[in-house]
């Protein structure tokens, strides 16, 4: 994929200017392959790395963890576990020779090949919000998620070159029965976009069913399928230390299916983990170990990603907080560890704030800061995410592919050349001159520097008189006209025959059970 920027027209031109109206397209850049050009920040020492290593170890071994599943319990004790009604603990080396099986990095395939991503090394990917019961925009405001909105979102996500794959539902569509609603999900999942499926593991019957739609939607039979990862779920493990049926269910199936899972512990310290970072990263890594090994005693070499989410509460309220300094030293500590595994690295863009304002903004960026310089290969929650995880907003969607836009204009090399270098342009120049109207700048004048989709760089007396919109009505604006010039991608008429009749005989015959 191409590593280069379209050409930055002026305001008014590719991008369009919403005061006038004028209907020009939106400026986006376009698909990169975005690549850490740089090692991570490592943030404690590789010793303190060990010390949590071999913490999270005693953990296993001298508390262990409850696996609510009476199969995945018989294949611990099979290959050695000791176990005690529901609790496993684990011998340390058996866990570290497992987790060895894990790939370094995968592929992850798509339909359309364009959009097929490579998981972990100094790979980043960003996928759009995944999982809140709410909605948010401006017009609309606070609502319950639903499938026209749901809808809307994956739009926005196939529409926007910084979205690399679907995170899960970007909404969750309640107005769809239970019982079938993740057959209509993942089924406009497969035809709205055209990237990276992520799945739910909630009960076997939709794990099922997902994973067909997943072989359908990659057009390969069942073989080649469970060669080539072509769709991922992720696991919460129930924290503190452990993990329900449905999950451990939903990972005997996508691991023994070849296909990828995330595992990712919800430990938020003070509450569901110790109070200090540094505790809640040893239970964090405790359980992430645990899930990612027993990945590997379903079948070696399946793929597998090292998911992180510890941050702290608010201890007044026990509310969650994100884009914190202690989300911060989180996220970049638990690169080291998922890097000390030799395996990708889960995080997220987070913030806990409950409308676009200044905190959405800056604890998002504190937040893709932290992932960035830390080593993040898989970043769920991209676009979108507000108060806490409670809420999908359209133009918190927006600002944040401005900022993914950013940081993959950040990640770009430095051009040093002979004509970068600039030598000619201050020789014409000369003291005491300016360079608006030098060669050098007017040959660049497209392509200087990164254009925002809603801030402007105007001179803020000018902005006032000229009755600019502020950033979250500019960001409102943009989603429409998004959706607006949004296409459509095309499926082969075969496959979409074959998964609209799957997903036609299985809603009549009841969905999934939801007597839980």
């Amino acid at each position: 994929m191409s590593m280069e920027t379209e050409p930055r027209r002026r305001r008014g031109g590719a991008r369009g200017n919403p005061q006038a109206g004028d209907g020009g397209r939106l400026q986006q850049q376009v698909p990169r392959k975005l690549q850490r050009r740089f090692t991570p920040t490592k943030i404690i020492s590789d010793d303190e790395v060990e010390s949590i290593h071999h913490a999270s170890l005693r953990v296993l071994s001298e508390i262990g963890m409850d696996f609510l599943h009476d199969d995945a319990r018989a294949m611990w004790k099979k290959a050695g576990a000791r176990i005690d009604g529901e609790r496993v603990r684990f011998d340390p080396a058996m866990v570290e020779e497992l987790v060895s099986y894990a790939p370094e990095t995968f592929v992850m395939h798509s339909r359309n090949p364009a959009h097929t991503l490579h998981i972990g090394g100094d790979n980043m990917v960003f996928g759009t919000v995944g999982s809140p019961p709410n909605c948010h925009d401006m017009e609309g405001g606070r609502r319950v998620g639903n499938r026209a909105d749901y809808q809307k979102f994956l739009m926005l996500g196939q529409h926007f070159n910084a979205i690399n794959f679907s995170a899960g539902y970007p909404v969750e569509p309640v107005d769809i029965h239970a019982g079938i609603r993740h057959l209509d999900a993942l089924y406009d999942m497969a035809t709205l976009m055209d990237k990276p499926m992520t799945a739910y593991v909630l009960g076997d019957a939709r794990t099922i069913d997902a994973l067909e739609i997943g072989r359908i939607v990659s057009g390969k039979p069942q073989a080649q399928f469970e060669r080539e990862c072509s769709i991922t779920t992720v696991v919460n493990t129930n924290s503190p230390l452990k993990l329900d049926y449905n999950m451990l269910q939903g990972m005997m199936r996508f691991s023994g299916a070849g296909q990828s899972v995330c595992v990712t512990p919800f430990t938020l310290a003070g509450a569901m983990a110790p109070v200090t970072v540094a505790g809640a990263l040893v239970q964090q890594n405790a359980e992430a170990l645990a899930g990612l090994a027993f990945c590997q005693l379903v079948k070696k070499g399946a793929p597998v990603i090292y998911g992180g989410f510890t941050s702290n509460v608010d201890m007044k309220s026990g509310a969650p907080a994100f884009g914190t300094p202690e989300y911060m030293k989180a996220v970049m500590a638990g690169g080291q560890l998922a890097r000390r595994y030799k395996i990708p690295y889960r995080t997220s863009n987070t913030c806990a704030a409950n409308m676009v304002d200044a905190q959405a903004a800056y604890e998002s960026v504190f937040s893709l800061w932290a992932l960035t310089q830390g080593g993040g290969n898989f970043i769920m929650h991209g676009a979108g995410w507000l108060e806490g995880g409670l809420v999908a907003s359209f133009e918190k969607f927006v600002l944040d592919v401005d900022l993914i836009q950013m940081v993959s204009e950040f990640l770009q090399p430095l051009e040093i050349n002979e004509d970068a270098l600039g030598i000619e342009a201050i020789r014409e120049v000369g003291p005491g001159g300016h360079f608006f109207g030098a060669q050098h700048t007017l040959a660049r004048y497209t392509t200087a520097f990164y254009q925002p989709l809603i801030s402007d760089w105007r001179n803020n007396q000018q902005w006032v008189a000229a009755g600019s919109p502020q950033a979250w009505q500019k960001a409102n604006h943009v989603y429409k006209q998004a959706l607006a010039e949004y296409q459509k991608p095309p499926m082969d008429d075969a496959v979409h025959e074959e998964l609209k009749e799957f997903v036609e005989r299985r809603k009549r015959e009841g969905g999934a059970p939801t007597d839980f």
